[in-house]
């Protein structure tokens, strides 16, 4: 058999598994294709999500359905105020039979860890996710402990509730591949939902809505070295410098993307390059992924942000002013 032929195949069963998935979710969440689409791409990119929007959205249901559509194992924290870093990391734990000590994993050892209400939770506990979400270990005593493969944080915080909360700092957030808003349902698809659960439908009972398991963790890894094969021209590299050094001269901001954004960008671009159906990356990928991927790298100016300014409006004005390359 030809390689080539074969790994296509592998490429192609990948894709169909993993656009499968967006079905799934869809049994249980309403009208949020774009997040859908936003954590398959950084489950391609190894990237992790911060997914921000009301209560109320289905923002953590989103985040289960996804977990129940993978063969992956998966946990949730709920960060609260008195939630240590240890009760996300694990500690070392006396054994007095054998009078040793011995770790005990936290939740952070899984594949998809739901970090529910992130910002509500001090400082010290979410740094402790640094290590963790770029490094993809965790050291404790002195040991670092590798995670298992793959690993995301899917991460969610309310942005209209400021009373008892701890603002991500931007070296935390640049950490995060993607920040997805999950907006509230439009009319229909809002009594979509409504219909639903007067037939029953149990948001804790993912199996019961007819959730199954449609990727797997292989088709997960054709995934990501199909992406990585994906061709990206010099045309391309040029454009998403562009753009990025665009946002560190804009007078409404007086934070920009910095190199680690720019290689965020065209990395989600290729992701989305390959969901789509090509090897190779066209301006319309990048555009399509600039938002999510810049919004969160951002600092707006104060008197921006009276004026009613906003992080989107910025990237967005910045789109339309770079050249796009023929």
């Amino acid at each position: 058999m030809d390689p080539t032929t074969d790994n296509a195949g592998s490429s192609d069963r990948a894709r169909s598994s993993l656009e499968s998935l967006r079905t799934e979710i869809s049994k249980a969440v309403v009208g949020q294709d774009p997040a859908v689409t936003g954590l398959v791409v950084a489950l391609l990119c190894r990237g992790h999500v911060l997914l921000e929007g009301v209560p109320g959205v289905a923002k953590t249901l989103l985040v289960r359905a996804l977990a129940a559509s993978l063969e992956l194992d998966t946990k949730r924290v709920q960060f609260t105020p008195d939630l240590m870093p240890s009760d996300v990391t694990g500690s070392l734990v006396y054994d007095a039979r054998t009078t040793e000590f011995s770790f005990q994993p936290g939740p952070v050892f899984t594949n998809l860890l739901l970090a529910d209400e992130i910002n509500r939770t001090p400082p010290k506990t979410q740094s402790s996710l640094l290590e963790a979400m770029e490094e993809r270990q965790v050291t404790v005593d002195g040991t670092p402990r590798p995670l298992p493969e793959p690993f995301l944080v899917a991460a969610t915080q309310n942005p209209v509730e400021y009373e008892g909360t701890y603002p991500l700092p931007e070296a935390q957030l640049d950490r995060f591949l993607l920040k997805l808003t999950v907006p509230l349902p439009g009319r229909d698809d809002e009594i979509a939902v409504l219909r639903r659960h007067a037939e029953g439908f149990n948001p804790r009972d993912l199996r019961a809505a007819g959730v199954r398991p449609v990727a797997t963790a292989a088709d997960l890894d054709a995934a990501r070295a199909a992406v990585a094969k994906t061709a990206v021209s010099p045309e391309i590299t040029a454009y998403v410098v562009d753009i990025c050094r665009a946002t560190r001269e804009s007078p409404s901001l007086t934070l920009g993307v910095s190199p680690r954004g720019a290689t965020a960008l065209l990395s989600t671009a290729r992701a989305w390059a390959w969901l789509t159906g090509r090897d190779y990356v066209i301006p319309d990928d990048v555009k399509a992924l600039a938002l999510p991927t810049l919004r969160h790298r951002v600092q707006l100016r104060p008197e921006a942000e009276m004026e009613g300014v906003t992080a989107d409006s910025v990237v967005t004005a910045i789109l339309n002013h770079v050249p796009v390359p023929r």
